[in-house]
């Protein structure tokens, strides 16, 4: 009898000897999306202030993160220990009231930055979203001195499209922003 545990499942992306996986949260991960809305600078630039801790469990219990217009993935990285890394958010928006598209967004927590997993997991999201959606954009925006995730979208295959000033608040002052798109015919890096 085979007493091993169940493989996890979620869509995976092998190179170099290590892989990324996305899957659907699990309850054992509210714990981690807890810690983003109550440690300050855990989620870097876009600390916002504190957020209601009990905010994941909720959403867990409503649809699993699951939803028709909005979502998420914890990104996994595949190791001894199966290690969480973060997690990659999803959000339906339309232009002009008939174009859809996605907007995604990543958080890693700190001892999982600057190693080339972040890149990998939106690449990977994108992917499977063009794959099980008729969408043609997905736009990701990012902080206009966080210059790391700027990198980490282009090697995602995103195109910088520019600079939206003023679009977000945050530490006592209106901050300008980086808008990228990837379209559904632009070449996967992975």
């Amino acid at each position: 009898m085979d007493n091993s545990a169940p493989p996890v499942v979620g869509i995976v992306h092998r190179a170099s000897g290590s892989a990324i996986r996305l899957r659907p949260v699990a309850e054992d991960d509210l714990e981690m999306m807890r810690r983003f809305a109550v440690e300050p600078g855990l989620v870097g630039l876009d600390w916002a202030g504190f957020r209601d801790a009990a905010a994941p469990a909720r959403r867990f219990a409503e649809d699993g993160y699951l939803g028709d217009r909005t979502g998420g993935l914890v990104v996994q990285v595949d190791s001894a220990a199966d290690a969480r890394a973060g997690y990659l958010s999803y959000l339906q928006g339309q232009y002009g009231g008939r174009a859809p598209y996605w907007e995604i967004g990543i958080v890693l927590l700190p001892e999982w930055r600057g190693q080339g997993i972040g890149w990998r997991a939106q690449a990977l999201l994108c992917d499977y979203l063009f794959s099980h959606t008729p969408v043609q954009r997905i736009q990701a925006s990012t902080h206009a001195e966080n210059t790391p995730e700027q990198r980490s979208l282009e090697k995602a295959g995103f195109q910088l499209e520019g600079v939206v000033r003023a679009c977000e608040f945050r530490a006592g002052a209106w901050r300008d922003g980086c808008l990228y798109s990837r379209l559904r015919d632009d070449p996967s890096p992975l």
